[in-house]
């Protein structure tokens, strides 16, 4: 993996919890930081794209569109929708 070292400045209490979290879980101060933020960055990724999408279709004219295009397939006669 390729890493890069940086200085940050953590409250001390703080540091007392990550020290002790990943001593319990075997893990390196550094890796267990590392673990933490890369569950914060997908989460933080995945609401983004919930809020894109929560965006796009909040249009009205896109609502009715899909409505339309699901209706179209109920209509196909075929349960798997349509075959291209």
């Amino acid at each position: 993996m390729n890493t890069q070292k940086v200085a940050i400045t953590i409250p001390k209490n703080l540091i007392v919890y990550i020290d002790k979290i990943s001593k319990e879980k075997g893990l390196t101060r550094s890796g267990y930081i590392t673990s933490a933020l890369k569950e914060k960055i997908m989460a933080e990724k995945n609401q983004f794209l919930k809020n894109a999408y929560d965006r796009v279709f909040s249009d009205e004219s896109l609502q009715k569109e899909q409505l339309d295009t699901a209706k179209w397939f109920e209509g196909t006669g075929n349960p798997g929708g349509q075959e291209w």
